[in-house]
C-alpha cells in the first residue's frame, strides 16, 4: 500500500519503553493520540535503562531477585504473549501510577496489586520471560539505541521524540507526521531543541511525581542526572 506521492503507508510503529522512564510514558501517551486519530498499529518493546546503564560491579538484571524495570518488564512479556492489549492496558497503567500519580509499581506488591485490578494473573515463574525482554533489549542495542523511546517505523529507528504535556488530536498527528517524514531525508541523523531555564523548569515540574516515586538514582548515558527532590508539604 502506498501514499498519492508513492510512499509506502505507515500502519504501524514498534515502540520500545522502559517502564520507569518517564519520558517513554509521556510519548507512549503521544502514540496512544496517534492510534486514536489514524489506527495505526502499536506494537509494544522492551528496552532495559538499568542494564544499559549497569556498571561492570553490577549485576545484570536478570541475575537479580528483583529488578524495578526489568522485572516489571517480564510481567509485561507474559501479558503479550496472550495478547498486545493486555501489554497496552498494564503499561498504562503502571507508567500513570508512577509518573501521573507519583506511586511504587516497582514494588513486588503493588506490582502485583495492579495486575489484580486489571483482572489478571500475577507471575513471575516463568524464566524464558526474560529471553523475551533480553531480546527486544538487544534489537535496540543492535541498532545503536542507547535509550527510551525508541521506535522503529519501516525498519527505521528513531530515539524519540523526547517530550512532555504529549500533543493530542490533530496536532498529535502533525507531530507524527513530523517525525516519519525523516524517513524520506535518510541522512538526517538529529535535531535537538535547546532547552533554557524555563524549560528546565517545566520539565522539572512534569516529573515531579517520578522523581518521588522513584527508589534509585536516575542516569542518562553513564551520568547521574541531578533531578530534583520534591520537598513534601508538612501537616504542621
Amino acid at each position: 500500500m502506498t501514499t498519492d506521492g508513492g510512499v509506502e503507508a505507515i500502519t504501524s510503529v514498534d515502540f520500545h519503553f522502559d517502564p520507569m522512564c518517564p519520558f517513554a510514558f509521556h510519548a507512549s501517551r503521544w502514540i496512544r493520540h496517534v492510534r486514536a486519530e489514524t489506527g495505526i498499529d502499536i506494537a509494544w518493546r522492551f528496552f532495559s535503562l538499568e542494564e544499559i546503564n549497569r556498571r561492570d560491579d553490577q549485576k545484570h538484571p536478570w541475575e537479580r531477585e528483583w529488578s524495578y524495570g526489568w522485572s516489571l518488564m517480564r510481567i509485561g512479556a507474559l501479558l503479550r504473549r496472550e495478547s498486545m492489549d493486555l501489554l497496552d492496558r498494564w503499561y498504562f497503567a503502571t507508567g500513570h501510577l508512577l509518573h501521573v500519580d507519583g506511586g511504587k509499581p516497582h514494588d513486588p506488591a503493588v506490582a502485583r496489586g495492579l495486575l489484580d485490578r486489571l483482572g489478571l494473573d500475577a507471575a513471575l515463574a516463568d524464566p524464558t520471560t526474560h529471553d523475551d525482554v533480553r531480546a527486544d533489549h538487544d534489537r535496540v542495542v543492535a541498532a545503536g539505541g542507547f535509550g527510551v523511546p525508541t521506535l522503529f517505523v519501516q525498519g527505521t529507528a528513531f530515539f524519540g521524540p523526547v517530550l512532555i504535556d504529549p500533543p493530542e488530536g490533530d496536532a498529535a498527528v502533525r507531530l507524527w507526521n513530523t517525525v516519519t517524514e525523516l524517513l524520506e531525508s535518510p541522512h538526517v541523523y538529529e535535531i535537538q531543541r535547546i532547552k533554557g531555564p524555563s524549560d528546565a523548569e517545566d520539565i522539572g515540574r512534569a516529573l515531579e511525581p517520578y522523581v518521588r516515586g522513584r527508589d534509585w538514582q536516575s542516569i542518562d548515558r553513564g551520568e547521574v542526572l541531578d533531578l530534583p527532590v520534591p520537598e513534601m508539604e508538612s501537616d504542621t
